[in-house]
């Protein structure tokens, strides 16, 4: 048989069995940490005997990262990283597991000379999440590595709710793999209250960012009202400690929303341009890092007298964006693959970080741009597909999902629905 590379991780345990492939099992997709993994001869298959999916052993393993050694006598594959090793006998639907025998319901096979080993088991020693979304034939592999990196957020526009409901908001957020809240600055919440909130934030590794901004914002004669948000901003966060302080301000600004927009576009692009390069000076030396949501056709509209887009000289004002591509399919022309790709790939070329938002609130827009007609497993299979879809581009951070009343209360509706 070929012998198996060093590196791993492994197959698809949505299965597994000692039988051969069918002919008519669906082509299965296998992705690593959002990397699509190439099958050169033996491919993923479903059994249908079993129901159960297989997928070489080695290819996945490139991307993973144990190291495998085969013994031909013995008809064993071992898998290793760090302090963990892992023995599975041809055959056998028994394990070692550091010396300790595990039995699952699955059996390392070799077909074709590949050997095709069972991922679920495997992957979940070695701490890996698996996804299976079965509308599209698609193993997502999700090391704990990369689930640190990709980041998941929320917008809170009631800041009053972080006194009230600080427990609730934190165990939501540990369920959903939150990264970062979007936190709406009200003056009339006391600091204190804010102080506590983003320190408990920063021990469950949630990072805070303060939230403002209306399409108002964009004018020049509402920069009082940008100058004044800045500054207390950075009057709090000079005045509590570290774990207390903001991670960044988030702007949400559209100025597109403004009647104005449609009658003298060019004088308010002019506007808002303005009031950037004032945040900008404002913000240089603070260490506040600078979010921007933008939506996901903002490069269609140019810079005065420029063929430069709008959404890319935003870009080159901030640390990174939020693409608000409320779509509810991941694939389509009109999908949200299809419409982040320009703005990723403008953030890409300029070293600057993109997050992904959908919605899932009531839109006048239409059902399709909003998740609320749905569920969330319908939201998740979606933004899994998409992620595997974009993860290729540099400047994909991950996603952001609106808003966290919205959320919830699809979460809730979902799981009463739930058989």
């Amino acid at each position: 048989m070929k012998n198996i590379p060093r590196t791993f991780l492994l197959t698809v345990l949505l299965g597994t069995a000692y039988f051969l492939p069918a002919l008519a099992a669906p082509q299965v997709h296998v992705t690593v940490n959002g990397q699509s993994v190439s099958f050169p001869d033996e491919s993923p298959y479903v059994d249908v005997q079993t129901n159960r999916t297989m997928v070489p052993a080695r290819f996945v393993a490139e991307k993973l990262g144990l190291k495998v050694q085969w013994n031909g006598q013995t008809k064993q594959v071992t898998f290793t990283k760090k302090e963990k090793t892992i023995i599975l006998t041809i055959g056998q639907n028994r394990a070692l597991v550091n010396g300790e025998q595990i039995t699952f319901d699955a059996q390392a096979v070799i077909e074709n000379k590949r050997t095709m080993v069972p991922i679920r088991f495997i992957s979940e020693a070695f701490d890996a999440q698996i996804d299976w979304i079965a509308d599209h034939a698609l193993v997502v592999v999700t090391t704990p590595e990369y689930l640190k990196v990709v980041q998941k957020g929320t917008w809170i526009w009631d800041a009053t709710i972080i006194k009230t409901d600080q427990e609730k908001i934190f165990k939501f957020a540990r369920d959903n793999d939150l990264t970062t809240i979007y936190l709406q600055i009200d003056k009339g919440v006391p600091e204190t209250v804010y102080q506590n909130f983003v320190r408990s934030a920063t021990e469950k590794q949630i990072k805070v960012e303060a939230l403002a901004g209306r399409p108002q914002w964009a004018l020049t004669n509402n920069q009082n009202q940008i100058k004044d948000f800045l500054s207390w901003v950075k009057a709090y966060n000079a005045a509590v400690e570290s774990e207390e302080r903001f991670a960044g301000l988030h702007f949400d600004i559209e100025p597109y929303i403004l009647a104005e927009w449609k009658t003298n576009q060019k004088l308010v692009i002019e506007n808002w341009m303005e009031n950037m390069r004032f945040i900008e000076k404002e913000t240089k030396g603070s260490g506040l890092k600078i979010t921007l949501d933008v939506p996901f056709w903002l490069h269609l509209v140019k810079l005065p007298n420029s063929n430069y887009s709008m959404s890319a000289w935003l870009m080159e004002k901030a640390d990174s964006v939020v693409i608000m591509d409320y779509r509810n399919t991941a694939l389509g022309n009109d999908g949200i693959v299809a419409n982040a790709h320009t703005l990723l790939r403008e953030a890409s070329t300029l070293k600057r970080q993109a997050i992904v938002a959908v919605e899932t609130a009531p839109s006048s827009e239409g059902a399709f741009t909003t998740f609320y007609s749905l569920n969330v497993g319908a939201m998740k299979t979606e933004l899994q597909v998409a992620k595997e879809k974009l993860s290729h581009y540099s400047s994909y951070a991950g996603f952001a999902i609106h808003d966290y009343k919205s959320w919830t209360e699809l979460d809730a509706k979902s799981k009463t629905k739930a058989p």
